[in-house]
């Protein structure tokens, strides 16, 4: 089974992740087809704004444990980032094209990272944020440790990496994490803002685009690098290694 879904109507390209059966968490192959498939819309003069979506009624809950846990700790998660998450976050800012995440249910961790690097998102009424690495006695990455901050501001951000409370789209909306709610007319109002951003100026928007970046989003690049050291360290560390044991084990971990 293909694990990312594509249409182009209308000058939008869709990209669905499609792993239902492990709640549309990120394997290496679902992160490299999201990347090849952004690379192939850049290029491709048809395709004026991207979707990311997830199949069914989850958007994704991030990145696949159990891939990590196959590696049995041999792994080095700055070099996985490196090649999967790092990239990716910069490729989506540095896209010239609008890409809007449609965030259709839950969504955490690094999934929360990519939402985070779009341009813009729509969230259905019963979506939800989880930051979700403390969870699992890991810092944040794929971006979260700078773009959460900028979006809902330090203390928020710290303290609901903290506790892993779950944001909802009502309070995601009200702090500027999301652009619009749909409930009912959910589709609708995707349509209706990703149809306007596929009608306009192509060159302005990719030159605003760079603009907000070079404002706001400068040391991007080495914030990530940053994240990949700080997982690299915490990849190895007894409470990981406990965290990712009570995940399995449907428990509370116990830490020193």
């Amino acid at each position: 089974m293909t694990t990312l879904l594509s249409n182009l109507q209308s000058g939008v390209l869709t990209l669905r992740l499609n792993r239902p059966e492990r709640a549309n968490a990120f394997n290496f192959e679902m992160t490299t087809a999201l990347q090849s498939a952004l690379a192939d819309a850049e290029k491709d003069s048809q395709v004026r704004c991207v979707v990311i979506t997830g199949n069914g009624k989850i958007f994704s809950a991030g990145q696949d444990i159990t891939e990590m846990k196959k590696y049995g700790g041999e792994i080095s998660y700055r070099e996985h980032l490196e090649k999967t998450y790092n990239p990716l976050i910069l490729q989506i800012r540095n896209m010239g094209k609008p890409v809007v995440a449609a965030v259709n249910g839950a969504c955490a961790g690094a999934a929360f990272g990519i939402t985070l690097a779009c341009d813009l998102r729509i969230a259905h009424t019963s979506a939800y944020f989880v930051v979700g690495f403390s969870g699992i006695a890991l810092a944040p990455d794929s971006g979260v440790s700078l773009l959460l901050p900028k979006l809902i501001g330090l203390g928020r951000a710290q303290e609901y990496f903290y506790t892993n409370t779950p944001i909802t789209a009502q309070l995601a909306f009200e702090w500027g994490i999301v652009n619009k709610l749909g409930g009912f007319n959910y589709q609708r109002v995707i349509d209706q803002m990703v149809g306007e951003l596929a009608r306009g100026p192509r060159e302005a928007f990719a030159m605003g685009k760079k603009a907000f970046n070079a404002a706001i989003l400068p040391n991007l690049a080495e914030s990530l690098k940053q994240e990949g050291i700080l997982q690299d360290q915490l990849g190895r560390s007894a409470d990981h290694q406990e965290a990712v044991r009570a995940f399995f084990e449907k428990r509370r971990p116990k830490y020193d």
